[in-house]
């Protein structure tokens, strides 16, 4: 049965935010897929992208009744984006009638203004992501993945991140294989799964110009397969773990415990995506000890297993 993607654009969108999952979809119809993807405005007329792009749309889609996705994009300054009464009141008509619901970026905004993400956990661009706390208290705002789900709402994080939402449910549609296919069409290194976190642990070192924390985080990221409980990174920082918690938690916003486990993970990735190795030998070199608690790990911060990463990884950049 076709699958209809009804795909908001306004002025001042961001066009990869329209672009991305337009492309995903389409592409998918090439591989067994059967989606009908429109996009629209409010008014029914073109519109002028954030980058001086215009967009042709068409109008609000009466038909038919039931809409298979509905994809909601953003624009960086939200607040013009959320007074326009005219696209809010087609988010407002549009949501119901749609199976699922779907941002980009700073399309959580939209959805935020008109109740769709009251008490659900959502993401956006992390940059923006106190924002969206800040003006809409009753959202779950959760910064660090690059989309999340609850229930039939998908957010998603900065605009290429709507390409891997948008693979996402091509996959919960039609299967991982058709996911694939997509993602090696549209030369995706990666379909990255929904835990894949918007920053890099390892890079945040450069970010602390605090002397004891940055000592405590290079020797993490230089080895992370050595002992790094917080009593002994304390010792050797010359700190209480007290106050080295407290320094982690100002600056990173995550327990040194927290840290030492997502620059584990991403060295796992690393040795996942590029080399040969068993997972019980990347397990122990990571420092997980097992490959039983590294599987168990992976599934805490990503979602998938550490074999699973590795096929994904390897089946959309083969060939």
């Amino acid at each position: 049965m076709t699958h209809v993607v009804a795909i908001l654009a306004f002025d001042g969108v961001q066009l990869l935010d329209v672009a991305g999952p337009a492309e995903v979809f389409t592409t998918a119809n090439a591989f067994g897929a059967a989606y009908d993807v429109r996009t629209f405005s409010a008014g029914g007329t073109d519109v002028t992208t954030s980058s001086g792009v215009r967009l042709g749309a068409g109008p609000v889609p009466d038909q038919p009744r039931r809409l298979g996705t509905l994809v909601v994009p953003g624009r960086q300054d939200w607040r013009n984006a959320v007074r326009d009464d005219a696209t809010m009141t087609a988010v407002t008509g549009l949501a119901p009638r749609a199976r699922r619901i779907a941002s980009v970026c700073a399309g959580a905004f939209l959805l935020a203004e008109v109740g769709l993400l009251d008490d659900r956990r959502a993401t956006t661009h992390w940059q923006l992501a106190g924002e969206l706390a800040r003006a809409y208290p009753a959202v779950k705002v959760d910064s660090d993945p690059i989309f999340a789900r609850d229930g039939r709402v998908f957010t998603s994080a900065g605009v290429t991140a709507g390409i891997d939402l948008a693979l996402a449910l091509v996959e919960a549609d039609h299967g991982p294989a058709v996911a694939r296919e997509v993602a090696r069409q549209l030369v995706v290194f990666m379909a990255r799964p929904a835990g894949q976190s918007q920053f890099s642990a390892r890079l945040s070192v450069r970010e602390s110009d605090h002397p004891v924390l940055r000592a405590a985080m290079d020797a993490v990221t230089g080895d992370p397969g050595a002992d790094h409980a917080t009593d002994r990174l304390a010792a050797r920082a010359g700190v209480s773990a007290r106050h080295l918690t407290r320094l982690f938690r100002t600056h990173t916003g995550m327990s040194p415990g927290r840290y030492v486990e997502t620059v584990r993970v991403e060295e796992a990735q690393a040795r996942l995506e590029g080399g040969a190795e068993s997972v019980e030998a990347i397990a122990a070199s990571a420092g997980f000890g097992s490959s039983e608690t590294m599987r168990r790990v992976f599934h805490q911060h990503l979602g998938v297993s550490p074999t699973t990463y590795r096929a994904r990884f390897r089946s959309t950049t083969a060939g």
